[in-house]
C-alpha cells in the first residue's frame, strides 16, 4: 500500500478525529469522577465541618497552596488527561484546573449536603469548601491510575481486564451468560458499596445530615446518587460502553444503574443496622433519611467497583 501526502494509507478508511471539547468534557468528567470517589468519605466529617468554619483566610490560602502542590507532584507522574508526558507549564495549567475541579465537586457536594446554605457567613462557606477541597483534588489527579488501570492505558485499549463468560457459551446460551456478567457486575456494585460506606455507617454524621434534610431534598439526594453512579460506569469513559452492551444484553445502562442503586440501598440498610444505627422502633421516615443518605457514597463505591472488575 501507499500512503498519501496526507498521511494516510491508499486504500485505508479515514478514522475521524476526534471531537476536542466532547474529549476536553470527558477529561473533566473523569477527573470529577475520581473526586468524588475520594473526597466523599472525609464529606462525612464533622471535625473537617468544624475546622473550615473556623479557620482564617490565612490558613485557608497556606491549605490551597499545599495542595496545589500536591496535585502538582502527582500531575509530573500522571494527570487525569491521556497525556503522558508534560511540559512544566502544562503540568502546572493541569494542576490548577484540578484543583478547580476539586473546588466545584466539593462545593456542590456541601451544598447537596446542606454543609452550606444561604445562611451561614461567606467565611465559613469558603473554610468548608477548602478544606474539602483537599481530597477532591487529589481524586481529580489520581483519577486515570486509579480507574483504568497501567495496562490499558499503556495498550490505549478499553478492553476489560477480564472476561466472566466464555465466548462459546455466551453463543450456545446468550442469556444464561449475560446472567452470569449481570451477576458479576452486581456482586462488585455490592463490594463498593461496602468498601466505601462501612467506614461511614457507624459514624454520627449520618444520623446529623439526615435529620438536616428536608423531605423534598431526598429526591435530591436520589438524583445526584443515580446520577453520579451513571456518570461513572456509562459517561466517564473508563469502561468500553459496546463491551457494556455485550455482556449486558438482560439489562439496559438505565436498568443496570436503577438496580445497582437499590443495592447499595440494601447495603446501607444491613450496615446500619449492624452498627445499631436504626432499630425496629425508629420511625420510617428516619430509616429513609438515613439510608438515602448513606446511599450517596454507597452508590458511588458500587459504581466504582463495577468498572474495575
Amino acid at each position: 500500500m501507499v500512503e498519501s501526502t496526507d498521511g494516510a494509507i491508499d486504500g485505508a478508511t479515514p478514522q475521524p478525529s476526534p471531537n476536542i471539547w466532547l474529549v476536553e468534557f470527558q477529561a473533566v468528567l473523569q477527573g470529577a469522577v475520581g473526586g468524588f470517589l475520594f473526597g466523599i468519605p472525609l464529606l462525612y466529617t464533622v471535625e473537617v465541618w468544624a475546622i473550615g468554619a473556623a479557620t482564617g483566610p490565612r490558613w485557608l490560602l497556606t491549605v490551597l497552596a499545599t495542595t496545589l502542590l500536591g496535585v502538582g507532584l502527582l500531575t509530573q507522574v500522571e494527570g487525569f488527561r491521556q497525556t503522558l508526558s508534560l511540559h512544566p507549564l502544562e503540568a502546572l495549567l493541569e494542576s490548577i484546573e484540578a484543583v478547580a475541579i476539586g473546588v466545584v465537586c466539593a462545593a456542590l457536594a456541601l451544598v447537596l449536603l446542606r454543609r452550606i446554605t444561604l445562611d451561614i457567613p461567606l467565611s465559613e462557606m469558603l473554610g468548608k469548601v477548602v478544606f474539602e477541597t483537599v481530597p477532591f483534588a487529589l481524586g481529580v489527579a489520581l483519577a486515570r491510575s486509579t480507574l483504568q488501570g497501567k495496562q490499558r492505558r499503556a495498550s490505549g485499549s478499553d478492553r476489560p481486564r477480564r472476561t466472566t463468560t466464555p465466548l462459546s457459551q455466551r453463543l450456545v446460551s446468550p442469556t444464561l451468560a449475560n446472567l452470569r456478567d449481570a451477576l458479576v457486575d452486581f456482586d462488585a456494585a455490592l463490594i463498593g458499596a461496602v468498601l466505601i460506606a462501612f467506614s461511614i455507617a457507624p459514624t454520627e454524621e449520618v444520623p446529623l445530615l439526615a435529620a438536616s434534610l428536608p423531605p423534598l431534598w431526598l429526591l435530591l439526594i436520589m438524583g445526584a446518587s443515580l446520577g453520579l453512579s451513571y456518570a461513572i460506569v456509562f459517561a466517564s469513559g473508563f469502561t468500553d460502553r459496546a463491551e457494556r452492551r455485550q455482556r449486558g444484553l438482560l439489562f439496559s445502562p438505565v436498568t443496570e444503574t436503577l438496580v445497582a442503586y437499590l443495592m447499595a440501598l440494601l447495603a446501607s440498610v444491613v450496615m446500619l443496622v449492624l452498627f445499631q444505627q436504626l432499630n425496629p422502633s425508629d420511625p420510617w421516615s428516619e430509616w429513609l433519611r438515613d439510608v438515602l443518605v448513606l446511599g450517596l457514597p454507597a452508590s458511588i463505591g458500587g459504581a466504582a467497583g463495577r468498572i474495575l472488575i
